[in-house]
């Protein structure tokens, strides 16, 4: 029997904030981007200064930061590269993920010694693109969302290079992300950090059965046109990953929220480490599931690793899923005697509202909000604006870093049967 690596659980992380909560609930590694060279030009990247700081932190929590740089440059581009991915090297980062083949030559001749990995940008699909990438002195690559499983194991058959593969999180619907439609729809560079998700915008539908007709059938057919994926989730599916070597199993998502970046860490975490406890009985717990779903915003699906995605793996209109939790605040402290928290309120808070904790390790419960105190002591029935410093009764333990949120209010799609039933809450 061959011996299992335990993979790492790489979690996004837009600021420092989210930063910090990944690795809190769990995250073996981190990937951020700078004020340059990154393809999320408005995840709140990071400063040197913010840089070093969450390095400071990672180290303390045996925990990795790696910084994506993984835009096409145009002429002119890559002027002043050498000196920030030195910057990066003095500052600690573990590696840096890039895909511009003038970047990973800058970065390898003027910053030795810093580790290189390859963006999935640069559709690596077989292991002789490993190889290849391999004797250019890079020792990790992402692999092209389009790889099956059945090539993953290929892949790992036949080169030692490390494999890191999305798990979890939004995919493009253009081949490895390289895609032109916001550059023409809206004059903002895919490529080079501007995208404006032009992809998962509504589209009419029309009938041109001539040239000099156009009739409109919005509305006539039973789903609107999309060229939107639905996310990704492996969740059920983390043995295929562990057995067939991935090393790195990457969630996507650096503009999402640390409720998005705390439960989806949480989750993994804890399905890597049932199974390396256990391979030979492990189960996908429905807790793990249910969990995923108070975050996703879309219909999940196992994209490409065991089939070539159809109809049903497309974001049409009709099946779009709104969130059936709002995140509303988190734990600052705990008076275990008064029982009573102090919590920074996200979203808003009313008296008689059912809330849910959780918090690092899968740890879990319910409570009603019985009575809520504002910063200056005075009961209040409801807090409306956000980041208030508020005191609300809590009879179970909850700890510093505890998160808050409650159902959300409207329309929420259960699941059942794979069928749609929408309820009002």
């Amino acid at each position: 029997m061959k011996e299992l690596k335990r993979p790492e659980v790489l979690a996004p992380a837009g600021t420092l904030e989210k930063l910090k909560t990944a690795i809190h609930y769990g995250a073996d590694a981190v990937y951020i981007g700078g004020n340059a060279y990154g393809l999320r030009s408005r995840a709140g990247n990071f400063t040197l200064e913010q840089m070093q700081e969450g390095v400071e932190y990672a180290r303390a929590h045996n925990a990795k930061v790696y910084v994506a740089a993984n835009m096409v440059t145009h002429e002119g581009n890559e002027i002043g590269a050498g000196e920030f991915f030195r910057e990066l090297r003095d500052v600690g980062i573990s590696a840096v993920i890039v895909s511009d083949p003038a970047l990973i030559h800058i970065c390898a001749t003027e910053a030795p010694g810093l580790p290189i990995h390859l963006s999935t940008q640069q559709s690596a699909t077989n292991y002789e693109t490993l190889e290849f990438w391999k004797a250019q002195g890079l020792e990790r690559v992402v692999l092209g969302r389009e790889v099956s499983m059945e090539e993953v194991a290929q892949i790992r058959a036949n080169t030692d290079v490390e494999i890191e593969a999305f798990v979890h999180g939004a995919m493009c619907i253009s081949y490895s992300g390289r895609c032109v439609l916001s550059n023409h729809m809206s004059n903002r560079d895919a490529n080079r950090g501007g995208c404006s998700q032009s992809c998962r915008w509504k589209y009419g539908l029309f009938d041109m059965p001539f040239a000099d007709e156009k009739r409109d059938v919005t509305g006539l057919v039973e789903e609107e046109f999309s060229m939107s994926a639905v996310d990704l989730s492996m969740i059920e599916h983390i043995p295929d990953l562990i057995q067939n070597g991935v090393d790195s199993l990457k969630i996507e998502g650096r503009m999402k929220s640390i409720h998005y970046v705390s439960t989806v860490s949480n989750v993994y975490k804890a399905a890597v480490d049932s199974y390396m406890e256990d391979p030979d009985n492990w189960v996908c717990k429905q807790e793990w599931i249910d969990e995923l779903w108070k975050v996703a915003q879309r219909e999940l699906a196992s994209g490409f690793y065991y089939s070539t995605p159809s109809e049903n793996e497309q974001l049409f209109g009709a099946r779009r899923k709104i969130p059936q939790y709002k995140f509303v605040g988190e734990v600052l402290e705990y008076d275990s005697t008064a029982k009573l928290a102090t919590i920074r309120q996200r979203n808003v808070i009313t008296k008689g509202d059912e809330i849910e904790f959780y918090g690092p390790g899968m740890h879990h419960f319910e409570a009603v909000v019985k009575e809520i105190w504002n910063e200056d002591g005075e009961s209040i029935d409801r807090a409306p604006n956000p980041m208030e410093i508020l005191t609300i009764p809590v009879n179970e333990e909850v700890f510093p870093g505890d998160m808050i949120r409650r159902k959300a209010d409207g329309l929420i799609n259960l699941y059942k049967d794979d069928k749609i039933v929408v309820k009002r809450v």
